[in-house]
């Protein structure tokens, strides 16, 4: 039957009494199942941890700047692992990196959430971040609103400036 059609036979379940085989174009099955492995990788995401390192005596600058690359890797689709280093007697207070954890996922709260809490890692504060779609989706509009706002607003005032710029008429006479 299969030579008739010009396709294959295939052997389905060869344990099975008695065994199953199956009439079909072997090629085009091969294919399709190729396809529908590579679309599902397509829609499978990489979620990668970053880790960003703070210290418990950080300034304000560093500290904004470790912070907005926290976000950037959050608005990306990544993990951030935020990790406070002890030394010495700074151990005595962790309540100083507790703090600054809090202070990050404050900061970063329109594009992630806290997935870890803080917890004491030896001499460690870890806390993950997760990124929020939703949150960010928010935030962006927001964001959007307020250029457009801007935008009207600079209209506004380029026509206020046009308006008092005007030449003045002037007669020829008073020359």
């Amino acid at each position: 039957m299969a030579r008739e059609l010009d396709l294959d036979l295939v052997e389905v379940a060869e344990k099975a009494n008695p065994p199953v085989c199956r009439i079909m174009d072997y090629g085009k099955f091969k294919y399709e199942a190729a396809q529908r492995a590579k679309e599902s990788r397509k829609k499978s995401t990489n979620v990668s941890v970053k880790e960003m390192k703070y210290r418990t005596r950080i300034g304000k600058g560093d500290f904004d700047t470790k912070t907005r690359n926290v976000e950037k890797f959050l608005f990306e689709g990544n993990k951030v692992k935020v990790t406070i280093m002890f030394r010495g007697r700074e151990m005595q207070h962790p309540e100083l990196g507790r703090k600054i954890l809090d202070d990050v996922a404050e900061a970063v709260v329109h594009a992630g959430v806290v997935e870890v809490y803080p917890k004491q890692d030896g001499r460690n504060m870890i806390m993950v971040l997760a990124p929020d779609k939703k949150a960010q989706a928010a935030w962006q509009a927001e964001q959007d609103e307020l250029e457009a706002e801007q935008a009207r607003a600079d209209a506004a005032l380029d026509e206020a400036a046009e308006e008092t710029a005007a030449p003045t008429e002037t007669s020829d006479d008073a020359e």
